[in-house]
């Protein structure tokens, strides 16, 4: 998927949303009522502020906002994508048509404020396992038509992108091994479909379960809501399973408390749907500055 145009088209829904879709081609000039208490050609300028601590993310789509009303407004950024914020710190300046800077504030912020959420969440998770040598991964849990902005944020917050969706990847659950017959057909047929290189990746609920995967030949295992000791002992199976073995992903219940504990199992990997699913928006504020 091209990041660009997804950028695009996330930003044409959010305007159209506010101002209505039948000035999609007139954004500057109509649907915002209260705008047009301001003279058309009045300039201004404005600046976003953080009011916490949080890690930044979703200037492309700040921006885009902007330009989308009127591509000669102008934006000056002192923070980038991944950047560490504190409260109280200038983010950007803005200047351009009054019109345009107020017309645009809310879906501009609601991008910065959502994404900006989801990288500082990963970002806790991250540092909270750091040194472990365990990858932080995102899920499918993500805000309908906002997916791909989600996982750009979570790579912001040092995360790692699981499949972006069902077209690019296999996951095999509980009721794929069943209609298939088992753990062992459910590969096999899976082997038959998949084109090479293809992340492939089969869920198993028990060490029994475990077993059966690592007999199959499976090279991605995710490990679906297992307590510590029962990690530490897939951890052990998998060690003394023949020939190469499998990457291991804990998945479920897992919580910025629990985080480090399970990673110190010794897993490879760790899923976790809250980063896009439970998140909370960072609080940032826009202010005009001056008319110029």
């Amino acid at each position: 998927m091209d990041l660009a145009i997804e950028i695009r088209d996330n930003v044409a829904r959010a305007l159209a949303e506010d101002l209505g879709p039948e000035n999609a081609h007139d954004w500057d000039s109509r649907g915002d009522i209260t705008a047009q208490l301001i003279p058309a050609g009045e300039i201004a300028a404005a600046r976003v502020i953080s009011r916490q601590n949080a890690v930044l993310c979703g200037v492309p789509w700040f921006d885009a906002c902007f330009a989308g009303l009127s591509p000669d407004t102008r934006i000056e950024w002192f923070a980038g994508d991944g950047s560490v914020i504190n409260p109280g710190q200038e983010l950007c300046r803005i200047a351009g048509k009054a019109r345009t800077l107020l017309t645009g504030e809310r879906s501009a912020l609601n991008f910065l404020q959502l994404l900006s959420a989801v990288a500082t969440e990963t970002s806790h998770y991250v540092n909270a396992v750091h040194g472990t040598g365990v990858v932080i991964v995102d899920t499918r849990k993500t805000l309908p038509g906002l997916r791909l902005a989600q996982k750009y944020a979570v790579k912001c917050g040092g995360g790692t992108n699981h499949r972006l969706g069902l077209y690019d990847g296999v996951l095999i659950k509980e009721n794929h091994v069943i209609a298939a017959g088992g753990i062992m057909q459910a590969l096999r047929a899976v082997e038959k479909i998949a084109s090479p290189g293809l992340f492939m990746q089969v869920e198993v609920e028990t060490l029994d379960d475990l077993q059966a995967a690592l007999h199959a030949g499976a090279k991605m295992i995710l490990l679906d809501n297992f307590d510590l000791e029962s990690l530490r002992k897939a951890v052990a199976l998998n060690k003394r399973a023949s020939g190469k073995t499998a990457i291991l992903e804990a998945s479920g219940g897992i919580t910025l408390e629990n985080v480090r504990a399970v990673a110190e199992t010794g897993v490879d990997r760790i899923s976790i749907g809250s980063l896009t699913k439970d998140i909370k928006a960072v609080d940032l504020s826009m202010r005009f500055i001056s008319r110029i």
